[in-house]
């Protein structure tokens, strides 16, 4: 039986959510859609395809999604040499790899955007595999990721977390039968992360790494 630690690292191990507000806000100004910037940071965390059908709806022209994406993409590259980690981000991972769990990756994020939010995490020394929307048929809140978190590293779900900031992830990390534990730094209300299943919430990975032992993790561990 494997324990996987999986997490959503946008808003969870770095400090992007608003710089990914910011860009797609711009983003869609620059197409001519006015969309306000606290419905764009409730929609963070979902495939790019996704959060554009879910702010702009069904009926809208389909054939702007992989321009605004694009030029997303182009803003929020810009920020990559400046990324930052939320505090405690490295530390946790290391003391949870410490313990005998697998850490893994759940984000849509890949290429040179993965490259940029690894190298702000400064932790590839225990990560031991990325599960990335690309690679399977549906995101978040969809479960797809977190099972292909879990057939990475031979993960039991019902022994294993998934810690992560938005709605999405605990709907994703629920369905798939993993503890959801939520963070507040992405700037999600705690409220709304236990209505989507999380089992507890904390301030950061700073504040669950120093509540570690009264934790989901601690619980899972002395079930054996």
């Amino acid at each position: 039986m494997t324990r996987a630690a999986i997490f959503d690292v946008d808003g969870t191990l770095v400090d992007t959510n608003h710089l990914h507000v910011i860009c797609w806000w711009e983003a869609f100004r620059q197409a001519g859609h006015e969309v306000a910037t606290h419905a764009i940071h409730r929609a963070v965390g979902l495939p790019s395809e996704d959060l554009i059908a879910h702010l702009l709806g069904e009926d809208r022209d389909k054939d702007e999604d992989a321009d605004l994406s694009s030029t997303h993409t182009a803003l929020y590259g810009t920020y990559f040499e400046r990324l930052a980690p939320i505090a405690g981000a490295a530390d946790l991972l290391r003391a949870l790899d410490g313990r005998g769990w697998r850490v893994v990756l759940a984000t849509s994020a890949g290429g040179a955007e993965l490259g940029a939010l690894r190298k702000a995490i400064d932790a590839d020394d225990v990560i031991a595999g990325v599960a990335s929307a690309d690679d399977v048929e549906s995101g978040k809140p969809a479960p797809d990721p977190v099972h292909q978190a879990l057939e990475l590293v031979d993960g039991d779900a019902g022994s294993s977390v998934f810690v992560g900031d938005t709605v999405w992830d605990m709907k994703a990390a629920a369905k798939a039968g993993v503890r959801p534990v939520g963070v507040l730094a992405g700037g999600i209300p705690r409220r709304d992360l236990e209505e989507a299943g999380a089992v507890a919430v904390y301030d950061d990975p700073a504040a669950l790494l120093a509540a570690l032992d009264d934790s989901p993790v601690a619980e899972l561990e002395r079930r054996g």
